[in-house]
C-alpha cells in the first residue's frame, strides 16, 4: 500500500513570511519519510470544517511547482481543482508544465466543484451541478485530446477550442493518471469508470459505506466495458498521530489499523492530512514506525 500526505492548512507558526520554508520543509520531510505522494487543496478561500475562510490559502498550483522544486521524486497532485476555476485547456497547459518540469510527477486530480462563496468572493461563475458536471466531462475529453498529441478543434457541451496543441507535452505516457474526486454514484463515479485512472473516497467508517461505494465504481465499470482493476482507489482521511496516542491521537498500530482495514477493502493509496504536520518530530514516528509497515501491506485484489 502506497501513502500520500495532504496538505489543507497553511497557518502556520511563523505567519505568511515563513510560509514558504515551512511548505518546502513540509514537502521534503513528506519525500524523505516515504510518502508516495503530496496534495494540496484547490480552493482560493479557506474551507468549513477545517478552518475560518481568512486563513492562509495558497493557489494550488503554483504551490505544487514550488513543491516540485524542493523534491526529486514523490508525486504532486491538486486534492481536487474545481472544473469552474479555470478554462479547461489552460488548465491542462498548466498541469502539463507541472509534469514536465517535475520529471514526470503529476497527478491530474479534478471535481465539479462545490464552494459557492468563493466563486462569488472573487468573481467566478457558478453554474448549476448539472453543467458543472458536463463542463467536467469536456475538461477530462479535452485532457486526453490534448494528451495523445492531436492537435485539433475541440467541440464539447460548453468548451470550444479551436487547436489542442499542447507542446511540450507531458513526460509520463500516455498521460498524468487522472483522478476524479467525489463519491457520487450516478455522476461522478461514473466519470472515474470512463475516463479516470484513479478515483478519492473520503475514508468514512461507517460499516459498509466504502464497501458500498466501490460496488457502485465496479457496477460502472462493468456497464462500460471497463476492468475495474485499471482504477487505482484513494482514500482520504486526518490522522493525528503520535506515539502515546494521547489527547485523542492514534499511536502507531491503531494508524496501521486504519491503513489495513483500508488496504482489506481494496484501497491502493491512503492519503491523509496531519493537524501538527508543521512540527518537525511529527514525520519521526510515520519514517520510523507506520509507514515502513504500511507499504508492506497487501492490497486486495492486486
Amino acid at each position: 500500500m502506497r501513502v500520500g500526505l495532504q496538505v489543507p492548512r497553511f497557518t502556520w507558526p511563523g505567519g505568511p513570511e515563513q510560509l514558504g520554508r515551512t511548505f518546502g520543509d513540509i514537502a521534503r520531510r513528506a519525500e524523505d519519510t516515504g510518502f508516495y505522494s503530496l496534495w494540496v487543496m484547490d480552493h482560493f478561500f479557506q474551507i468549513r470544517g477545517v478552518g475560518p475562510k481568512e486563513e492562509e490559502m495558497l493557489e494550488s498550483w503554483s504551490a505544487l511547482a514550488f513543491a516540485a522544486g524542493k523534491t526529486e521524486r514523490i508525486r504532486l497532485g491538486t486534492m481536487v481543482t474545481g472544473v469552474t476555476y479555470r478554462y479547461p485547456g489552460i488548465l491542462v497547459k498548466t498541469a502539463t508544465t507541472l509534469d514536465v518540469l517535475s520529471g514526470g510527477r503529476a497527478y491530474f486530480g479534478v471535481g465539479a466543484g462545490w464552494n459557492e462563496e468563493e466563486h462569488r468572493g472573487l468573481g467566478v461563475a457558478f453554474p448549476p451541478v448539472k453543467e458543472r458536471f458536463e463542463r467536467l466531462e469536456d475538461l477530462l475529453q479535452i485532457a486526453l485530446q490534448m494528451w495523445s498529441g492531436e492537435a485539433k478543434p475541440f467541440e464539447g457541451k460548453h468548451a470550444h477550442l479551436e487547436l489542442t496543441l499542447n507542446v511540450p507535452n507531458a513526460i509520463q505516457k500516455p498521460h498524468p493518471p487522472i483522478l476524479i474526486g467525489g463519491m457520487g454514484e450516478q455522476k461522478t463515479l461514473r466519470l472515474v469508470a470512463q475516463y479516470a485512472d484513479a478515483c478519492n473516497l473520503f475514508a468514512v467508517p461507517q460499516p459498509g459505506f466504502l464497501e458500498h461505494k466501490l460496488d457502485v465504481l465496479r457496477e460502472h465499470c462493468a456497464t462500460l466495458g471497463r476492468p475495474y482493476e485499471q482504477i487505482e482507489k484513494t482514500s482520504l482521511s486526518t490522522l493525528h498521530i503520535t506515539r502515546s496516542g494521547a489527547d485523542g491521537t492514534k499511536t502507531p498500530a491503531e494508524a496501521i489499523a486504519h491503513f489495513q482495514w483500508l488496504a482489506s477493502l481494496g484501497f491502493d493509496q491512503a492519503i491523509f492530512n496531519m493537524p501538527n504536520v508543521s512540527e518537525p518530530d511529527a514525520f519521526e514516528v510515520l519514517a520510523k514506525e507506520v509507514i515502513p509497515a504500511v507499504t508492506e501491506l497487501p492490497v486486495a485484489g492486486r
